[in-house]
């Protein structure tokens, strides 16, 4: 069986949250744990915590140990953009977008 943790509306590029997230594909995840905890990515902390989420749902589901459970899937969609204006010289305006992202990690035996 699998356990699954999304979260959603992360105030964080899908691009930067995308390198966290390839590093522990694959892998175990109390390998997956240990390695984002090294990861000096301000993106690690976020992808940690919904690792310990997917894992503390497979444990109140009781499907496996967690620590042994392995990151089948782990992928970053985009979430809705902010526009924000910025004033720039002689009456013109740039648009700063403010992205977001949806993370969604995937365990299974």
């Amino acid at each position: 069986m699998e356990s699954k943790a999304i979260l959603k509306y992360t105030r964080m590029s899908p691009r930067k949250v995308k390198r966290v997230t390839d590093l522990i594909k694959g892998k175990k995840a109390g390998d997956a744990l240990v390695n984002l905890k090294s990861v000096p990515h301000i993106a690690a902390k976020v992808v940690s915590k919904v690792l310990r989420s997917a894992m503390a749902n497979a444990e109140q589901k009781k499907v496996a140990e967690p620590e042994a459970m392995k990151v089948s899937r782990a992928f970053v969609g985009q979430g809705p953009v902010m526009k924000r204006m910025m004033p720039r010289a002689q009456g013109r305006a740039d648009v700063i977008k403010k992205r977001s992202s949806h993370i969604t990690i995937i365990l299974e035996e």
